[in-house]
C-alpha cells in the first residue's frame, strides 16, 4: 500500500459533507458579532434626542457625531482587512470586537460633544473591521451550495442587532439615560470577546494558506465534516501569488474586478444610507406626520431583512449574478415608484418595502458574492476594502440628501434621481458576471492548476 499522501481540496471536502454543528457554531458566533455591531451602530441614532436634550444642542450640531462614526467605519475596513489576511481572521475578529466594545464603553463617560465624536470615530474603526472579517470567516467555513444563504443568514444579525438597539433604548432610556445605553453597547461585545476566544476557530482555508502541518489541518477538517482524513494533504484550488494582500487586489485579472466592485458598493451604500438618514424628513415634506413617517420608513428595513433571506437562498439555487442584477433593477423601479406616490400612502409603503427588498436585501447577498471574487490570500482585504468604498458612498449619500433638500429639490425629483445609482450597481454586477465568464473560459483552455499543498511536516 502506498504511503504517498493524497491531495484533497479544502472546498471539495466542505462541499462533500453536510452542514455540521461545528459550522453552525461558527455561523452563530459570527451572527453574534454582527448583532453587537448592529446594536452599537444603531444605538447612537436612537439616543441622539436624549443627547440633544442633555447638552442643549441643536440638530445640526450632531452632524460631526454621525460623520465621525462613518469615517471610522471606513478607516477600520481599510486597516483591518489586510491585517486579517496577514494575521488571521480569528485574531482580527477578537481584537475588533474588543476595541469597539471598549471605545463604546468609554464614550458613555464623554464630558462633551468633541470627546464623544472622537470616541465614536474610534468605535467606528473597530466596527469597520468586525463586519467584513465576519463575512470572510463565515464564507470560508461553508460549502458552495449553501454559502450565499448561510452568509446572508449570519448577516441578518446586523439587522436584528439594530432592531434590538431600538427596543432596548425605548425600554431602558428613561432608567439609565443615554450613558447607560452606551455602557450596555460596550459591555455586550466585551463579554462576547471571552466567548470568541474559547469557541471561535480559525478558518480552514486560512490555515492551509499559511502552510500549517498537514496532520493538524486533517484533524481540524475532521472536526468540521465529521470524516476521517488519514494520510491526506489539503490544498486550495487557487494559485498563490506570493504578493501582499493589498498588492494582490490590483494584480492583472483582479484590478478591474476590484474597481468595478468598489463602484457597485459605493452606489449601493449611497442609496441605503440616504434612505436611512433622510426618508423620514422627506416624508415630512409631503405632509406625512413624523409618527407615521417612522413606521413607513421601517418598511425599508423589514423589506431588507426579508429580501436578504430570500435572495440569499435564491443565489444558491440560481446564478447569483443574475439574481442580484434583477434585484437591483427591480429596486430601481420601486425607488422610482416612491417618487410617483406622494398622494397614495399604500403605494408609497409598497415602494419603500420593495426598495428595501431590492436594494438593502440585495446588498447583503452582494456581501456574500464579494467574498468569492477573491482568492484566500487577499479575501479579507477585498471584502473589507469593498465595504470601505461602500462607506464612502454612505458618507456621500448622507451629504447628498441634505444638499438636495437645501437646494429645494422636490420629493419626486429626489427619488427619480435615486433610481440611477441602483441601475449603475446592476450594470456593475453585469460587468462582474462577464469577467467571471471570461475567467471560466480561460481556465477551461489551460492545463489543470497546480494545487498549493499544506506543509507536510
Amino acid at each position: 500500500m502506498s504511503n504517498t499522501p493524497q491531495s484533497l481540496s479544502v472546498q471539495k471536502a466542505l462541499d462533500d459533507a453536510p452542514i455540521s454543528r461545528y459550522q453552525w457554531k461558527t455561523i452563530l458566533l459570527c451572527f453574534l458579532i454582527v448583532a453587537t455591531d448592529g446594536l452599537d451602530t444603531a444605538a447612537i441614532g436612537f439616543i441622539a434626542p436624549a443627547i440633544i436634550a442633555d447638552w442643549g444642542l441643536s440638530r445640526p450640531q450632531l452632524t460631526p457625531l454621525f460623520i465621525s462614526g462613518l469615517i471610522g467605519l471606513t478607516l477600520g475596513a481599510i486597516i483591518f482587512g489586510p491585517l486579517a489576511d496577514r494575521l488571521g481572521r480569528k485574531k482580527i475578529l477578537i481584537f475588533s470586537v474588543f476595541f469597539f466594545g471598549l471605545m463604546s464603553l468609554l464614550s458613555a463617560f464623554s464630558p462633551n460633544m468633541e470627546t464623544l465624536a472622537l470616541l465614536r470615530f474610534l468605535t467606528g474603526i473597530g466596527l469597520g473591521g468586525a463586519m467584513p472579517t465576519a463575512i470572510t470567516m463565515t464564507s470560508e467555513f461553508l460549502p458552495a451550495r449553501r454559502r450565499s444563504a448561510l452568509v446572508t443568514l449570519m448577516f441578518c444579525g446586523f439587522t436584528l442587532g439594530s432592531a434590538l438597539g431600538g427596543v432596548l433604548t425605548a425600554q431602558l432610556l428613561h432608567l439609565v439615560d443615554w450613558h447607560g445605553i452606551l455602557v450596555l453597547g460596550g459591555v455586550l461585545p466585551l463579554a462576547l470577546v471571552i466567548v470568541l476566544y474559547f469557541f471561535l476557530d480559525e478558518s480552514p482555508r486560512y490555515r492551509v494558506s499559511k502552510n500549517e502541518p498537514a496532520q493538524n489541518i486533517a484533524a481540524f477538517m475532521g472536526k468540521i465534516t465529521g470524516k476521517a482524513y488519514p494520510n491526506t494533504v489539503f490544498h486550495l484550488d487557487e494559485i498563490k501569488t506570493g504578493k501582499s494582500a493589498v498588492t494582490a487586489l490590483f494584480q492583472p485579472g483582479l484590478f478591474m474586478v476590484t474597481a468595478v466592485l468598489w463602484l457597485a458598493f459605493f452606489m449601493s451604500f449611497l442609496i441605503i444610507y440616504l434612505f436611512s438618514s433622510w426618508v423620514p424628513t422627506l416624508l415630512g415634506s409631503i405632509g406625512v406626520e413624523l409618527s407615521k413617517a417612522s413606521w413607513i420608513t421601517a418598511a425599508f428595513q423589514i423589506g431588507g431583512t426579508l429580501g436578504a433571506i430570500y435572495l440569499g437562498s435564491l443565489m444558491d439555487r440560481r446564478n447569483p449574478y443574475k439574481v442580484l442584477i434583477t434585484s437591483y433593477v427591480l429596486g430601481a423601479g420601486f425607488i422610482a415608484l416612491i417618487g410617483f406616490s406622494t398622494s397614495n400612502i399604500p403605494l408609497l409603503v409598497l415602494g419603500i418595502f420593495g426598495a428595501g427588498v431590492g436594494i438593502s436585501g440585495a446588498q447583503v447577498g452582494f456581501n456574500s458574492l464579494s467574498a468569492i471574487l477573491y482568492p484566500t490570500e487577499c479575501r479579507a482585504t477585498g471584502v473589507s476594502w469593498a465595504n470601505a468604498a461602500g462607506r464612502c458612498g454612505a458618507i456621500f449619500g448622507a451629504f447628498a440628501g441634505g444638499t438636495m433638500i437645501s437646494w429645494g429639490y422636490e420629493f419626486t425629483t429626489i427619488f427619480k434621481a435615486l433610481a440611477f445609482p441602483a441601475l449603475i450597481t446592476a450594470s456593475c454586477i453585469l460587468v462582474l458576471y462577464m469577467f467571471s465568464l471570461a475567467k471560466q473560459k480561460r481556465a477551461s483552455q489551460k492545463a489543470p492548476i497546480n494545487a498549493t499543498p499544506a506543509n507536510v511536516s
